[in-house]
């Protein structure tokens, strides 16, 4: 949702959805979004 020039509302961040996503790939060592998986596990793989 926009609320004007840089200014944003998010649920997520508002929830703590984002912090707790966050603790846990820190605690756990591997990344929640699909990309940051990607290359966690090509690198642990040998690959680029």
């Amino acid at each position: 949702m926009k609320l004007g020039p840089g200014l944003s509302f998010s649920w997520k961040r508002a929830l703590g959805v984002t912090k707790a996503k966050r603790r846990v790939s820190k605690k756990t060592g591997i990344p929640l979004s699909r990309g940051g998986r990607r290359m966690k596990f090509g690198k642990w793989l040998g690959m680029k």
